[in-house]
């Protein structure tokens, strides 16, 4: 064993697949690449995420409340990378990556086509906001395109490089506490 420093957590806990997370505000549509949030509960299903003050989604999502978590799967890699590198200030992040805006349900921010999964998000709790760029979200509504062929995830290991979902193992029938939460998608 060799020691690592703490600064480095997030490298091994990576809490999940990276995400897009769209805003609108004034008419103007943004997307940016996430890759800190979590799980918190299942009812209400709560996701916390970290969108600080140099995120131009943060100004977006403090004024309307409201965001969505969009899923892409590893066929976008190169553009959620992309998308991450520049800033939603300066260019029309939709236009230039050729992404497709599509209208939700229960928020002003816009879907994502291309990607497998739109979580529609409501801000919860922003009290560890100020502190630690926390966001408490509700998800209030789910868009999933099982049509689509690619499923797999990207996950960031936190130096540039990313794992890919690979093979399902499927333990269901051990998982006798969290029957109740077991739904296919």
């Amino acid at each position: 064993m060799k020691d690592v420093e703490p600064s480095k957590t997030y490298r091994l806990l990576e809490s999940g697949p990276i995400v897009l997370v769209t805003t609108a505000r004034d008419g103007r549509a943004n997307v940016m690449t996430m890759g800190f949030h979590m799980v918190i509960q299942h009812g209400p299903p709560l996701i916390g995420c970290v969108i600080g003050p140099w995120d131009f989604s943060h100004a977006a999502l403090t004024a309307t409340g409201e965001c969505v978590i969009a899923i892409p799967t590893v066929d976008l890699a190169r553009t959620v990378v992309d998308i991450g590198n520049c800033s939603g200030r300066s260019i029309d992040k939709f236009a230039r990556f050729g992404l497709t805006a599509e209208p939700a349900r229960m928020v002003g921010a816009p879907l994502i086509r291309e990607c497998i999964a739109n979580l529609e998000c409501r801000i919860a709790d922003d009290r560890l906001a100020a502190d630690y760029n926390l966001f408490i979200l509700e998800v209030l509504a789910i868009r999933y395109d099982d049509a689509r062929e690619e499923r797999r995830y990207l996950h960031h290991n936190g130096d540039g490089t990313f794992t890919v979902d690979g093979r399902t193992l499927d333990l269901r029938e051990r998982m006798v506490q969290w029957k109740a939460f077991q739904v296919e998608l």
